[in-house]
């Protein structure tokens, strides 16, 4: 059977270390880039990170009936999951990972089922999250606060994940979460 596993988090919650920690420590993990129309963000990279294009050929991917899932998170601020890019990847023989927000989480896990292992990253504490966030550099302030009313409410739909890691400790949500690949994908 294909699988997919599940990374959502808000924002600066450490989904996306603990995703690329999984890749390194999983050879029989793959990435599924998705796609965004927002513009890169600090060293991010067309192709590696996301298919980053116009909000024109995303409306258009979507008439085609293109994505697994998708999101206007913010107005013409899209983000998508490509059937072809899960395809793409089940050929290959490998277990394809998600790093997706909160809604497109909800979204995968009710597309694939059972063929799903969803995570949901929560932070220890909101305050812990503004201080990550504003650490980061990559966000001014107005953007940093609308990212802490969103994880406000990102935050009520944990309960809809299979499974809920608190990342107060890095390193603890690094071995859970290896512990839970292993238990899924059955190594």
């Amino acid at each position: 059977m294909n699988k997919v596993i599940i990374f959502s988090a808000p924002s600066g919650s450490g989904k996306t270390t603990l995703v690329r920690h999984c890749l390194k420590v999983f050879p029989e993990l793959e990435f599924s880039i998705s796609c965004t129309t927002r513009q890169p963000r600090g060293t991010e990279v067309h192709a590696a990170d996301y298919h980053f294009i116009s909000p024109e050929e995303f409306r258009q991917k979507i008439a085609e009936d293109a994505f697994v899932e998708y999101e206007e998170v913010y107005t013409d601020k899209y983000y998508g999951t490509l059937k072809s890019e899960v395809e793409k990847i089940w050929n290959q023989g490998k277990v394809v990972i998600f790093d997706v927000d909160v809604k497109g989480g909800i979204s995968l896990k009710k597309y694939f089922g059972e063929q799903a292992l969803s995570m949901f990253i929560e932070p220890p504490s909101i305050e812990e999250l503004e201080r990550r966030l504003t650490s980061r550099g990559t966000d001014d302030a107005d953007t940093i606060k609308t990212r802490i009313e969103k994880a406000e409410e990102e935050l009520t739909y944990a309960r809809e994940f299979d499974t809920i890691v608190i990342n107060s400790d890095l390193d603890i949500a690094k071995k859970e979460t290896e512990s839970l690949i292993k238990k899924f994908i059955g190594i």
